[in-house]
């Protein structure tokens, strides 16, 4: 009797039995998995999940929108903005703990907006060939191997190489490293522009900083004059009292844009460290009237920086009247950041 009254007070109330399902009230088996993700509040448990989900597909579609008001938000958030994929999983997993379809539903907003962002970056773009090679890299003032890092360079193949955060007591280790590779070369300040072909009018441009980290020169290829940019844009911080600080970044961004925009040979092409990337709009002014090669030909996202472990592209390759081949990152070297690559033709 008692053994009878045990078996089906265990069936009406839905224990588990040996083989990991439960069986049910009305004598329905129920996978272990699914328990708990019944019942008529199904549809409505984990609002706030949802919400937060939806919230965050706003966020990237967004991104643009964002005010930088206050403390520079939206040039932060658009700044690392791929990682903002990160999330969707964390939220995934939440839902699922929560046993919430109304979470995991809400989730197909911000993956469905971030896949049509980002996922181009992980198809193969690159070509192969190329009329001209180039290399941008900042090397970083502290680099302690700066001769190695310049036998790395010469070694790459291509045809001009832009390095920025030249230090003046290590410039003639860069220029005598690089010399067998390149006849012709051009430092100005802490940039230069090292070319396997003729260059002329070299010459400063000014970024409003107060001191030379930006030059222009044009390079007689083979198959005709490209204008060549080396640009090291201002530093950017991030500080809790004052937000992210790209005040004199934003400005030498537009001094820069401008001589670009006033380049009357047609074909051009910008190499350096511009301390963004191409969502942040405070790029525009360069963003704007140049294309990516690394957006264009690129195989993945080529983060470069920091050199151990590269979370953003803040080192970029662009051209103008230009076509993108194939674009890379090269090996590290002694700087924190990775030199970048791109083989373009005209």
């Amino acid at each position: 009797m008692a053994r009878a009254y045990m078996a089906e007070a265990a069936k009406t109330s839905g224990e588990w039995d040996g083989s990991g399902s439960r069986t049910g009230r009305d004598g329905s088996r129920v996978p272990r998995m699914f328990a708990g993700w019944g019942g008529r509040d199904v549809w409505w448990r984990g609002w706030m999940l949802a919400t937060l989900a939806v919230l965050l597909g706003a966020a990237l579609f967004f991104h643009s929108e964002i005010p930088n008001a206050v403390g520079n938000l939206g040039s932060l958030w658009e700044t690392f903005l791929p990682w903002g994929g990160v999330l969707i999983p964390v939220l995934a997993v939440l839902a699922v703990l929560r046993r919430s379809v109304l979470a995991l539903v809400a989730l197909l907003v911000p993956a469905l907006v971030w896949l049509n962002l980002f996922g181009g970056q992980f198809t193969t773009k690159s070509g192969t060939g190329g009329d001209l090679t180039v290399v941008t890299h900042n090397v970083n003032a502290g680099n302690p191997d700066p001769a190695g890092t310049a036998r790395e360079l010469a070694g790459s193949g291509a045809d001009i190489v832009a390095l920025e955060e030249v230090s003046g007591g290590q410039a003639a280790q860069y220029d005598k490293g690089l010399a067998g590779a390149y006849r012709y070369h051009k430092r100005v300040g802490t940039v230069g522009v090292w070319s396997k072909y003729p260059m002329r009018d070299a010459r400063t441009i000014d970024i409003k900083m107060g001191w030379p980290r930006a030059m222009r020169a044009t390079v007689a290829t083979p198959k005709g004059d490209v204008a060549v940019y080396a640009a090291h844009l201002p530093s950017v911080r991030l500080q809790f009292a004052s937000g992210f600080t790209a005040g004199q970044r934003d400005g030498s961004a537009e001094a820069l844009g401008r001589a670009i925009a006033e380049d009357r040979t047609g074909k051009a092409v910008l190499l350096g460290d511009l301390n963004g990337t191409m969502n942040d709009r405070a790029l525009a002014p360069v963003t704007s009237q140049m294309r990516s090669t690394q957006g264009a030909a690129g195989d993945g996202p080529g983060f470069s920086w920091p050199a151990s472990f590269p979370t953003t592209r803040i080192d970029q390759i662009m051209v103008k009247g230009m076509e993108p081949v194939s674009s890379w990152s090269l090996p590290s070297t002694g700087s924190d950041h990775l030199p970048v690559a791109a083989s373009v033709n005209f």
